[in-house]
C-alpha cells in the first residue's frame, strides 16, 4: 500500500476519521510500515520441556491401552471378575489417599469436600451401576459385534481427541461420555453382569479418577510426573504385548511419535513462525470497563 493520487507536500496527511482531507479513502503515507512489529509474544519452547507436557497426552494413550488389555483378558477367562474389583477398589484407596495427601499442602478458598461426601458418591455410583449392570450385559444383543467394537473404536479415538489436556481436572463431558460409551459396548460383550459390572467400575477409575490425580501430581509433585507418566506408558506397552506383539508396536511407534517426535517438529519449526502486527489490525479495547457493568 502506498500513496494514490495525493497532493503536494503542502496538506500533511493526518490518521484521522472526523475531519476531511484531500486524500483518497486507501490512502497511507511512508510511515505506514514504522508500525510494523513481528512475531510479536512469541514462546520460545525447550525440547524437554515440550516432552515433559507431552507425556499427558502418552499416558492417556496407554491408559486405553490398558483398559482394552483388561477387557481382552476378561473376554479370554484370564482375568476373574473379582479379582478385578478387589483390585480397582485397592487401587481407588491407595490413589484417595494420595490426593488427599497431595491437596492438603494447597490452601482452598472454597468449602473442601468431606470425606463423607466423597464416600457417598462413590457408594451411589456403584450401587446404580451394580443395579444396571443386568441392563447394561443385554443392552446390545441386537448389534453385531463388528459394529459394537467398531463404535467403541471410535469413541475411544474421540475420547482421546477431545480430552481437556491442558487441565483434565476434572476430564471433559465429551471424552469422560465417550469412555464411558465405549465401556458400556465392550462391557457387553463379556460373559456375566458381574463382568461387565468390573469392567464399568474399572473404567471410571480410569477415565475419570486417574486423570484429576495425575494432574494433582504434576501440580503439586512436579518431579514425580514423569516419573509416573513414563510407568504408565511402559506398563501400557507391556500390557498390550502380553496380548498382541503388533499392537505393542504400533502403540510404542504411536507413543514415539506423540512424546519424541512431535516436539521435536515444534521446537524446530517454531524458528520459521512470522507473524506480523500493525496498524490493520482490529482495535483491541484495553480499558478497564467493569465499571459500566454494575
Amino acid at each position: 500500500m502506498g500513496p494514490d493520487g495525493a497532493p503536494g507536500p503542502a496538506v500533511p496527511w493526518r490518521k484521522v476519521l472526523w475531519e476531511r482531507q484531500p486524500f483518497p479513502d486507501n490512502y497511507v503515507d511512508q510511515r505506514f510500515l514504522e508500525e510494523l512489529r513481528r512475531n510479536e509474544g512469541i514462546r520460545q519452547y525447550r525440547y524437554w520441556a515440550v516432552v515433559k507436557e507431552a507425556g499427558f497426552v502418552g499416558q492417556q494413550l496407554s491408559c486405553v491401552a490398558i483398559f482394552i488389555t483388561l477387557w481382552l483378558y476378561m473376554e479370554q477367562g484370564l482375568l476373574p471378575p473379582e479379582t478385578l474389583l478387589w483390585s480397582s477398589l485397592i487401587c481407588a484407596l491407595l490413589g484417595y489417599g494420595l490426593h488427599q495427601a497431595l491437596t492438603s499442602r494447597v490452601e482452598s478458598c472454597g468449602e473442601p469436600r468431606t470425606h463423607l461426601a466423597d464416600l457417598q458418591s462413590a457408594a451411589i455410583f456403584l450401587s446404580f451401576t451394580f443395579g444396571f449392570s443386568p441392563v447394561l450385559k443385554t443392552l446390545t444383543e441386537s448389534v453385531s459385534t463388528d459394529t459394537v467394537y467398531a463404535m467403541s473404536a471410535l469413541m475411544l479415538l474421540a475420547h482421546l481427541v477431545s480430552f481437556p489436556y491442558a487441565q483434565p481436572s476434572p476430564p471433559g463431558s465429551l471424552s469422560l461420555n465417550a469412555a464411558l460409551f465405549a465401556s458400556v459396548c465392550l462391557a457387553s460383550r463379556l460373559p456375566g453382569a458381574l463382568h461387565t459390572f468390573a469392567m464399568l467400575s474399572c473404567a471410571l477409575l480410569v477415565f475419570a479418577l486417574w486423570p484429576c490425580l495425575l494432574q494433582t501430581l504434576r501440580e503439586n509433585a512436579p518431579g514425580h510426573f514423569t516419573g509416573v507418566c513414563m510407568g504408565v506408558c511402559i506398563g501400557g506397552i507391556v500390557g498390550l504385548g502380553s496380548q498382541t506383539l503388533g499392537g505393542a508396536v504400533l502403540l510404542t511407534l504411536a507413543l514415539a511419535s506423540v512424546t519424541l517426535l512431535c516436539p521435536f517438529l515444534l521446537v524446530r519449526l517454531q524458528r520459521h513462525k512470522d507473524n506480523i502486527h500493525g496498524p490493520w489490525d482490529e482495535a483491541e479495547i484495553r480499558e478497564d470497563l467493569s465499571r459500566f457493568l454494575h
